[in-house]
């Protein structure tokens, strides 16, 4: 437990830096900005390449893998189905906030939740793999389906996943350890420093976004919304996740914990961009990754002690 509290804490400290370098704007307006699309595009994929390249492929692709895909569909449709007719959302508007109770931060808090709390950072790599190689292009695609706005082709979804390059970084990683090549080492030294430069940045932005945020207002008309989010988020969808790897893939000991832990993650930051993106439920998804992002690690501590860590 004492490794378990050392672990939230190193998280915490760097967080906080990263809101006071918010508050006193060292970094500027486009701080957070730019450190986000360094790690997103630089720095998280030579991580995940590092990561996965040392890994076992087949717990990649495993168990884990099938608990994260199962716990976050059912979760979207659980929270579709309660909602549907209490709340009376437009359909594209319950597809974002399905997806704001499904889609957790695999990266920028999964990453150092992994290496931090369980000790090892490829199991993040599942949930990273199955959210933007499946999750993510079937929930635009449902999207494209109610909305008129951005319709984008099966083909354009392939090609915008197949360009990302957190997904570009994993399959790197996943030739190299299915192959088995030995990389020479002026190859692999400046992609681990430069992979080091990941989690610090991404806890940092994260604590940037923190600065000036105000959710749950009632004006916006969205409170039920939102609280019944977080509480798929940070509820159902760990316990979901706990009676997949226990009871139908009789996971233990490490697994167990590691499928629990990372779908207690707070909502990923890019179902906002999203919503923003086919501008319809902003609010919703903005307030989820806000509510669940403070709240996420609180519960995470709470359920690393049930789980025995």
């Amino acid at each position: 437990m004492t490794g378990v509290l050392e672990g939230f804490s190193i998280i915490w400290v760097v967080i906080l830096v990263g809101y006071l370098v918010g508050r006193t704007g060292v970094l500027g307006d486009q701080g957070r900005h730019v450190l986000s699309r360094v790690t997103f595009f630089v720095a998280s994929p030579a991580l995940l390449f590092t990561t996965l390249a040392e890994s076992d492929p087949v717990s990649v692709l495993g168990p884990l893998l099938w608990v994260a895909a199962l716990s976050a569909a059912l979760t979207a449709a659980i929270y579709y189905l309660a909602t549907v007719r209490t709340l009376k959302r437009p359909a594209s508007e319950s597809i974002i906030a399905a997806m704001s109770a499904s889609t957790v931060n695999s990266a920028n808090l999964g990453l150092p939740i992994a290496l931090y709390v369980l000790g090892d950072m490829s199991y993040a790599a599942p949930i990273i793999l199955f959210q933007l190689a499946l999750y993510q292009p079937v929930n635009l695609a449902m999207l494209d389906a109610t909305t008129s706005r951005h319709r984008t082709t099966p083909i354009a979804l392939l090609l915008a996943t197949a360009k990302n390059p957190m997904i570009i970084g994993s399959l790197l990683g996943l030739l190299v350890a299915l192959t088995g090549i030995e990389l020479p080492s002026m190859v692999l030294e400046p992609v681990d420093l430069i992979a080091g430069a990941s989690i610090p940045a991404m806890l940092m932005a994260f604590g940037i976004s923190l600065v000036g945020s105000k959710p749950l207002e009632k004006k916006t008309g969205r409170r039920a919304d939102v609280l019944i989010a977080t509480a798929a988020k940070l509820l159902l969808h760990p316990f979901l996740a706990w009676v997949l790897a226990y009871w139908v893939f009789n996971l233990r000991g490490e697994l167990l914990v590691a499928s629990v832990i990372m779908a207690g993650l707070p909502t990923a930051q890019n179902i906002f961009v999203t919503a923003m993106r086919y501008d319809h439920g902003v609010v919703v998804a903005k307030d989820t990754v806000l509510v669940t992002t403070i709240c996420a690690i609180p519960l995470m501590m709470l359920l690393a002690i049930i789980l025995g860590i």
